[in-house]
């Protein structure tokens, strides 16, 4: 039996195996990853708590901007809305009084003297007009003086006072249908031509028209006033079988009174749209608080219920971390006492041999002594010399089996340069005489190697624990390696490879492969199924190393 166990001067490639139990810290993992957890988890519901208060802020105040834009929106509106009732108003109330006017006036004096105004003729001031503006309003003034000469103004003037005295109209004008002022109650108005103002040609056309302005200072009946708002309003004057249009009166009623009412109405609406704002900006606020405080109050206890959920997470990982820590101490003690046993057994083993070697040595060395004399004094006795020869050699083998037993038993816990040649060959040795151990196993040492830093029982220890697991022919090689020195154990092809996953390895066996390659800085790799194992262990050189 001489199989074939090359060496090669790199490991295999196999995966390294970590067979030592690592103890896993499940309290100190857990605390920082659920602390981490949970401060995340928090300071992601704070911030979509406060982007919450912020939308909802953010919504009450688009709301409380829609509400003021609308209540301005509104109060303009109404002031606007009674600004043109009013102007409608009294434009009806114009034209009511330019009706009565007319009727009391047109027939006996306004109609005649418009008649005999038609005699007056404009064209010369309007085609002045389109060259000399100042040209146009002297002869307007001529116009307006040759108007006042004509009979009947005076009269005319007089009633239309008396008539308008004590109202709130502060001026009557009276156009002809040429859009010549015929008569104005301010007379420096007499003669002015309003063929172009838009309000005479919709009266003209039978149409009134009116306009609200304000003048600072205004002529009127009763003088010169100050500061007044004034509706004038453009009215047809209908007259005939036909009812058709004979003239345009211009009245201007004074409005003042009633346009301050309407703004102190329109101020009083804003004063309340106001004060609505105030509330309700008071009441958004007062919910933007109410909404902060439940967000705060929300907050406290979701961060509460989170470091009751951590505080019981953590006892119950807590209890969890003591049960691993009494399991892994309980195996940790267990491992301490097979070493002990192991060490026990391998005193025991060499306290034998001593003794074996005690008491076989002195018998042995007579043994040996009285076959060497035997064989020399029947040199000649062929036979006889043969039994004396064969009587040293087995003398010599035993000597040579208790000094190995010696060696194999020998327990050290100090580490010392060694060659690994030498206990891989004891361990071997210790396994041929193992009945329990039926696998034949081949040894094939290494050359020139380097000397390992170690102690020699931990490598025993290794290979005891480990070749047992194995079963048909082992080969196992020693070589150098790019660590040091490299135990090669090789399985045949139809023998038990070595599975580290196998639920019976997992305990205290391969922890103590573990351990001890730990201890001694190697590593452990598993290639081809399991069938090929490298044990790789550092080495160092020394001075007076042999090689």
């Amino acid at each position: 039996m001489s199989p074939d166990f090359p060496v090669d001067p790199e490991t295999i490639s196999g995966k390294p195996v970590a067979v030592r139990r690592e103890s896993f810290r499940l309290l100190r993992y857990f605390s920082i990853a659920a602390l981490l957890s949970f401060t995340l988890v928090g300071l992601a519901l704070y911030l979509m708590e406060r982007r919450e208060i912020v939308f909802f802020a953010d919504v009450q105040e688009s709301q409380s901007k829609l509400f003021r834009d609308a209540q301005a929106e509104l109060s303009n509106e109404t002031e606007q809305t009674a600004r043109r009732s009013l102007v409608k108003a009294q434009e009806a109330a114009n034209v009511n009084l330019t009706h009565m006017f007319a009727n009391v006036l047109w027939d006996a004096q306004v109609g005649p003297f418009l008649a005999r105004a038609q005699a007056v003729s404009p064209n010369r001031c309007r085609a002045l007009a389109n060259n000399d503006s100042e040209a146009a309003n002297a002869c307007q003034g001529e116009i307006g003086l040759r108007i006042k000469s004509l009979p009947g103004f005076a009269e005319l003037d007089q009633r239309a006072i008396a008539t308008m005295r004590n109202s709130t109209v502060f001026k009557i004008k009276v156009f002809d249908l040429r859009g010549l002022t015929i008569y104005s109650s301010e007379h420096r108005q007499i003669g002015e031509d309003k063929r172009g103002n838009a309000g005479w040609r919709s009266a003209a056309g039978g149409r009134a028209a009116s306009e609200l302005t304000h003048r600072d200072h205004f002529s009127s009946f009763e003088g010169v006033v100050e500061n007044r708002d004034l509706i004038s309003s453009y009215i047809p004057v209908r007259r005939g079988a036909d009812n058709a249009v004979v003239g345009v009166f211009e009245i201007y009623a004074d409005v003042t009174p009633m346009l301050e009412q309407i703004k102190t109405s329109s101020e009083q609406l804003s004063r309340l749209v106001a004060a609505n704002q105030g509330k309700i900006e008071q009441t958004a606020k007062r919910d933007i608080a109410i909404v902060a405080e439940n967000s705060g109050d929300l907050l406290h206890v979701v961060g509460g219920l989170l470091i009751l959920l951590l505080v019981a997470l953590l006892f119950i990982v807590r209890r969890g971390q003591h049960i691993i820590d009494r399991q892994s101490a309980a195996q940790d003690e267990r491992i301490a006492q097979e070493h002990l046993w192991h060490r026990e057994k391998m005193a025991a083993m060499a306290a034998l041999a001593a003794n074996v070697s005690h008491e076989t040595g002195n018998a042995l060395t007579v043994i040996a002594a009285l076959g060497q004399q035997l064989a020399d004094q029947l040199e000649g006795d062929g036979a006889a010399a043969d039994a004396a020869d064969n009587i040293q050699e087995q003398s010599r083998r035993i000597f040579r089996m208790t000094r190995q037993i010696s060696a194999f038993a020998t327990v050290s816990e100090r580490p010392e340069y060694t060659s690994v040649n030498p206990v891989i060959e004891a361990v071997c040795y210790f396994f041929s005489f193992d009945r329990r151990f039926r696998s034949p196993i081949e040894f094939r040492a290494g050359e020139n190697l380097p000397w390992c830093d170690l102690v020699p029982d931990y490598l025993k220890e290794v290979l005891m624990n480990l070749l047992p697991t194995l079963s048909g022919r082992i080969g196992i090689e020693t070589g150098p390696c790019s660590k040091g020195v490299r135990i090669r154990i090789r399985v045949e092809a139809d023998g038990q490879a070595l599975n580290p996953e196998d639920e019976s390895l997992k305990g205290s066996r391969m922890e103590i492969v573990g351990q001890r390659l730990d201890d001694m800085k190697g590593r452990l790799a598993i290639g081809e199924n399991g069938k090929l194992i490298d044990i790789e262990l550092p080495a160092v050189m020394r001075e007076d190393s042999p090689h």
